[in-house]
């Protein structure tokens, strides 16, 4: 989450390394920004088996928990929907400003899905059904007069990140419920999937260019994939890759030596490497275009940056993170905070002198935004505000 936030307000600042961007369409390139997203994916799929095991043990349904995996997903859908909406500029034809728009779309958010403390009698819990009713109304009041900067209203559009984010969580969630940790069934589903990305992802200038399964549409295939918005299968495949890895940790590791247990890690990692130097030869690699060369580095990536971390923590350097731990207890409030900032910021005109947005003072800029944007999550949770699906 730090680093996400890092890479988002790169926008604001000028003259940073092309490393630490994006890269461009058809860009055989892989910065730092095209890392955080997929491996944000991979660690949610790693809390998945955690979290509804932890469900059943308390001795909820199955029933239940598939009612609880599709009232997350549709939370998310709803905040990208509405965090992607304001992507694409505000019309003054709204009534209101961009700024606006997207102060009252968190202050909505907030109200609707915030983690209200106990309520301890009945005029606290009428007042907090009233805090989300006046959020839904919000909600409802921006999707209709919202108008873009071309006159258009209100649409899914591409779903926005934390939509691409819902979509994945709820077909692995939904695996899981079926399969729980049986390997046998969560491999070949994300083999399925690699192949889905393998077949589907057109192929560099060298190897012709197109994917290998093009077939002429409308078909099933692709109408299937729709239905279910796997896209060409990476993102759900990145998910997935967490689950498995949660599942060979849980199963396998107290049978495995500490020196062992990093043997196997890194020999997962190290042929997941392999393949993806492999594809390289025929795809690129890019974020994108979600390509199998992505797919391969980045899970490759992931789970040796798990390895590094599980050392940490097992040598009692968990305290190294505590500075942005409110990052990792209260995730989606501190995605959503930045966007309440920048809203602060245009409305009051708050401009930043130019010797610190440009050039290495840049990145210093960046690094201490995302450390207050951190820091401002927890100082909400201390007052009860933290959203919560």
């Amino acid at each position: 989450m730090f680093v996400m936030i890092f890479v988002n307000d790169l926008w604001s600042v000028n003259d940073i390394p092309h490393w630490m961007e994006h890269a461009g369409r058809g860009e055989d390139f892989l910065g730092l920004a095209d890392t955080v997203f997929p491996c944000f994916l991979f660690v949610m799929g790693m809390s998945v088996p955690f979290a509804i095991e932890r469900r059943y043990a308390k001795g909820l349904s199955g029933e239940s928990t598939v009612g609880h995996i599709l009232s997350r997903t549709l939370a998310l859908l709803l905040m990208g929907v509405f965090i992607v909406n304001s992507e694409a500029g505000m019309s003054s034809g709204s009534g209101y400003s961009l700024p606006v728009y997207r102060l009252l779309m968190v202050g909505a958010f907030i109200c609707v899905w915030n983690r209200y403390p106990a309520a301890g009698s009945v005029n606290r819990r009428r007042l907090y059904l009233l805090l989300k009713l006046a959020g839904i109304l919000v909600l409802l009041c921006l999707a209709v007069t919202f108008r873009d900067a071309r006159g258009g209203v209100f649409g899914a559009r591409w779903w926005g990140i934390l939509g691409l984010i819902g979509w994945s969580y709820m077909l692995c969630a939904l695996i899981y419920v079926f399969t729980r940790d049986r390997l046998k069934y969560l491999i070949p589903v994300w083999i399925a999937l690699a192949v889905m990305c393998i077949t589907g992802s057109d192929m560099n200038e060298a190897s012709g260019g197109e994917a290998l399964l093009s077939l002429p549409r409308p078909n099933f295939y692709s109408e299937l994939q729709g239905i279910l918005h796997t896209g060409n299968g990476a993102l759900p495949a990145f998910t997935l890759g967490g689950v498995i890895l949660s599942v060979l940790s849980a199963r396998y590791a107290h049978l495995l030596p500490g020196r062992k247990k990093l043997m196997a890690v890194a020999a997962m990692s190290g042929a997941l490497l392999i393949a993806g130097i492999i594809s390289h030869r025929f795809w690129i690699v890019s974020k994108l275009s979600e390509t199998p060369t992505w797919l391969f580095y980045i899970t490759a990536l992931a789970i040796a940056l798990y390895a590094i971390i599980y050392v940490l923590v097992e040598k009692g350097k968990a305290r190294w993170f505590s500075v942005i731990k409110p990052a990792g207890t209260a995730t989606l409030t501190t995605y959503i905070i930045p966007y309440a900032a920048y809203s602060l910021g245009g409305i009051f005109g708050v401009r930043l002198p130019d010797w610190f947005t440009h050039g290495t003072l840049s990145i210093v800029n960046c690094i201490c935004f995302s450390l207050a944007m951190i820091w401002i999550a927890w100082l909400l949770g201390r007052i009860h505000i933290k959203l919560k699906i």
